[in-house]
């Protein structure tokens, strides 16, 4: 369509509307606006260009304006046809109706709202129609004096009301049902009216425009549409106030879209449950029966893209997509079941649902030529970085649809859904479990953005605002914090979770950022779930406390000390940050200053440095830890000798111990997120520290996340020494910093100078060591870190102990023997057999982090024979130095161990 015609159809529309009266009271819309390009018109503009929105409902008939006394008069202000001409000092004018409020006598004893601080606390005397009428119109909350001049005003933040007055939406079906008909529903209780615009394919025009109706009791406007339309595209017109814009006609897709076409431009009809969109065999397919209960899970963090960009065995057209899982012969696949066969029982993929960031259709890739600390390959991705295939995808659009640039044929709805079927049905047959990285904290974008969904259909509800009434980015910037703790957010998101359950049998789901979505939400969905699926379904997510809920200050979070006793699972930072160093978001001076038991020197004498050996202790304490699963009333012999519970042992002013059970701790020292182990290795080790010896503690590393009770957690790569070019933050550098080679011949370090972005401030760092050809390791250094991997994971699988579910196991059975050693550079884990097992072996474990070989008489072990575990004995190909050097020495009840090694005894209890 011609420019013109966009201008004369938005013309048409601003007079359609100049009266006030809604658009349809006139005149259904011209058919045109669902096939401009454009998405969002302004029918009838605002004078005033304010947003504010210091106020807040309380509920139906409370309001609080805080920092507001109750002296003078409070009034709410409303225009249907959004005229307000509202200036302070002037007397209202532009205004439909005029509503005087009264002060309530007291303020509202309710703990969601103390985060608004105190004010002025007012009633009306509305009923719920009266007032569902005015939140679809301009409704400001005006202050005027004793002369009725205007002294403030303020748009009010609606989402409590909204909860109250349509409280039974809860139980709404929304969506698109396919039946003998076809029905579209979506919840917009301040739209003043709804469209569908139907469309017979991903590409041509539309042929439909149908008028929706609103239930006045739920606020969901549905339309009901003759036949089958199943294979068909929607999209909604939803007529909304917007503060700021005016009276707004947005064309937007359907936030419970089940799939869609390329780059999300229209939502797609379908029954999920249709044959046509179930691959052969789907129904009957088993389904891996290796997780009983959290700590049996070990889980592989796995990116879609990142699986088989890189591996010429998958053929071209499905590489980084779905249907490469489906290649059962390909390199990667041929990893996996290796995987799978020594133990690992979860891949959890980083997002997978639609999202924001790449162009689902003729993304490019861009060629690059380079190594060591080469800016090429910086400026290449920094050219491309928002055209190319790449992102980790942390950007919701859509919650309910498979992501499209990993389909076959993106503009085909029906491909997304079969093809990540078929993807979980080629894992389960690899003996996998499938988890999925879910993001609910936030959307890729909010307000009036053209991938903007939530806030384009239901301005103001969606997303948690600051006492302006901005939108909240915590988790992400710019994107908007959703506000979860709203009923109808709340909802989506369990909504959500149960269709990828049911019609994806996705067995386990891993939560980005989870302490910004409340308990009593995340309590809920585990019910909902299990009691849906007819079997566990494992939630464990990022329980960090930070941002705008920090601390409760909005509701009891999902965080890590809120989460004890409730099943659900959290990354415990604890361990990960004793073994690795520093945190989450290393300075200058952290990065190579800020060092764990993998990168710290340890000191020789550590009688001779008081203060050193205080910091090793501390470190092995921690990293202890984690190894009992991070238990807030676990009795633990400190390394000095002291007795105490985890919960009073101190982490960065946090108690080290906050799980009640073992599976409520997540263990890992490596994920997607910063540096991968061996680049943080790289910096922090000094440069002339050979490879050999970066492989040994590279292994240990992996052993602690092994050997820790809870969840085993580990990033795709891990094990074959994997390097992002020092990349601290890979999310958006493409393929070439995130490559991974399942045919174990490089691990891609020094290959050139990250992106700029999160890297720049380190060019000085990483330069000298990216050119240094000695931290590049060989082929066989990379065999036998992942060699020496899978013989400990096989451990991990064979033996019950590893796997303990209760604080009372935990406790009776796990101890940390103290060794006669004066040095602070190892630990003794001792897990002893239950006392009504006559079959299960007792399992002691050694961790070195000396550069020495030492030899340690822990005191207290039980009468046993120790032998070593017949895996270091049969290995092939993993840490040979064990079975050569590790020793028992019965008569003098002392081990030897090799330098940098994880080595583990058995023996059955003497009768």
């Amino acid at each position: 369509m011609k420019n013109n015609q966009v201008v004369y159809l938005c013309c048409t529309l601003t007079l359609m509307l100049g009266s006030g009266s809604s658009l349809a009271a006139r005149n259904a819309p011209d058919i045109q606006l669902c096939n401009l390009p454009e998405n969002s018109s302004i029918a009838h503009p605002v004078a005033d260009l304010r947003t504010d929105a210091r106020a807040y409902w309380l509920s139906a008939d409370r309001l609080r304006w805080p920092g507001k006394s109750d002296n003078g008069s409070f009034f709410l202000v409303s225009s249907a046809s959004a005229d307000l001409k509202l200036k302070t000092g002037d007397t209202i004018s532009g205004a439909d109706q005029l509503i005087p409020l009264t002060p309530a006598s007291q303020p509202l004893q309710d703990a969601r709202f103390r985060f608004t601080g105190s004010g002025a606390e007012l009633q009306t005397a509305l009923s719920a129609t009266e007032l569902k009428a005015l939140l679809k119109t301009q409704l400001v909350l005006v202050k005027t004096d004793a002369n009725n001049r205007i002294e403030d005003l303020t748009y009010i933040q609606h989402p409590a009301a909204l909860d109250v007055l349509y409280a039974t939406a809860n139980s709404a079906v929304l969506g698109p049902v396919v039946q003998q008909d076809t029905q579209l529903q979506v919840w917009a209780p301040t739209a003043r009216k709804l469209w569908a615009c139907v469309y017979p394919d991903h590409k041509k025009p539309a042929y439909r425009l149908q008028e929706m109706q609103e239930d006045n009791a739920t606020g969901v406007w549905s339309a009901q549409l003759k036949g089958k339309l199943r294979g068909q595209y929607y999209q909604y017109l939803a007529e909304v106030f917007v503060p700021g814009k005016g009276i707004v006609l947005n064309r937007v897709t359907d936030p419970y879209s089940v799939s869609l076409s390329a780059d999300s431009k229209r939502s797609y009809i379908a029954n999920l449950s249709d044959k046509a969109l179930i691959p052969a065999g789907w129904e009957n397919q088993p389904r891996p029966d290796t997780v009983k209960k959290l700590p049996d899970m070990s889980v592989y963090e796995l990116h879609v893209r990142d699986f088989s960009i890189n591996d010429a065995s998958v053929r071209p057209a499905w590489r980084g997509k779905f249907l490469a899982f489906t290649e059962q012969n390909s390199q990667g696949m041929r990893y996996l079941k290796t995987l799978a066969q020594a133990g690992m029982t979860d891949i959890h993929l980083l997002p997978v649902f639609d999202f924001a960031t790449v162009p689902e259709k003729d993304c490019k890739t861009p060629r690059i030529s380079a190594s060591g600390s080469s800016p090429a390959a910086r400026i290449a991705q920094a050219r491309s970085a928002n055209s190319d295939c790449y992102n980790w995808g942390y950007d919701p659009f859509h919650f309910n649809s498979p992501e499209g640039s990993y389909a076959s044929n993106p503009d085909d709805g029906a491909r997304r859904i079969i093809e990540f079927r078929k993807l979980v049905m080629a894992l389960h047959a690899a003996g996998l479990r499938v988890g999925m990285d879910v993001v609910y904290n936030h959307t890729a974008f909010s307000g009036q953005h053209p991938q903007s969904v939530l806030d384009r259909i239901v301005p103001g509800y969606y997303h948690r605002l600051n006492a302006e009434g901005k939108v909240e980015d915590s988790t992400c910037q710019p994107c908007g914090n959703t506000a979860s703790e709203h009923m109808m957010t709340g909802k989506l998101i369990a909504d959500s979770l149960s269709l990828w359950t049911n019609a994806y049998k996705i067995d386990s789901f891993r939560f980005d950022l989870m302490g910004h979505q409340p308990k009593a939400l995340m309590l809920s969905i585990q019910e909902r779930l299990n009691s849906e699926a007819g079997r566990p379904v494992q939630l464990i997510g990022e329980g960090w406390n930070f941002g705008e809920v920090a601390d409760g200050r909005r509701f009891t979070q999902a965080s890590q000390l809120s989460l004890s006793g409730s099943g659900i699972g959290t990354f415990s930072d604890r361990g990960r940050d004793a073994l690795r160093g520093g945190g989450a978001g290393d300075s200058v001076e952290s990065l190579t200053g800020s060092r764990g038991l993998l990168n710290l020197a340890l000191c020789n004498d550590c009688n001779q440095n008081p203060q050193a050996k205080q910091h090793q202790q501390h470190l092995l304490d921690l990293t202890k830890a984690g190894l009992a699963g991070t238990l807030s009333h676990y009795r633990l012999q400190t390394t000095n000798g002291e007795w105490r519970d985890l919960r009073n042992l101190d982490y960065n002013g946090q108690p080290a111990g906050y799980a009640t059970n073992p599976g409520e701790a997540v263990n890992y020292t490596e994920n997607h997120d910063n540096h991968t182990l061996f680049d943080i290795n790289v910096l922090r080790l000094p440069a002339e520290t050979g490879m050999q010896e970066r492989v040994y503690r590279q292994i240990l590393g992996l052993a602690t996340t092994i050997f820790s009770q809870g969840v085993a957690y580990f990033h795709a790569g891990s094990e074959l020494l994997r390097s992002k070019s020092l990349d601290a933050n890979s999310y958006n550098s493409g393929d070439w910093f995130n490559r991974i080679d399942w045919s174990m011949q490089t691990n891609y370090f020094g290959t050139g100078l990250p992106p700029a972005a999160d890297n720049q401030r380190f060019d000085t760092i990483y330069s000298k060591q990216l050119e240094n050809p000695a931290l590049k390791p060989s082929a066989s250094h990379i065999r036998q870190t992942h060699a020496a991997f899978l013989d400990l994971l096989n451990i991990r699988r064979q033996s019950r102990l590893l796997h303990l579910e209760t604080n009372q196991q935990v406790q009776r059975q796990v101890s940390f023997p103290l060794s006669t050693s004066e040095h602070a550079d190892h630990i003794s884990l001792l897990i002893q057999s239950d006392q009504n097992s006559t079959d299960e072996p007792s399992l002691l474990v050694f961790f070195n982090f000396s550069t020495s070989a030492i030899s340690v008489q822990p005191n207290g072990l039980p009468a046993s024979d120790w032998s070593l575990h017949k895996t270091h004995l049969t290995t092939q190909h993993g840490d040979l130095r064990i079975r050569q050097e590790a020793k028992y020495h019965a008569d003098k009840g002392e081990f030897s161990l090799p330098p940098l090694s994880v080595v583990v005894f058995t023996s059955q209890p003497r009768k």
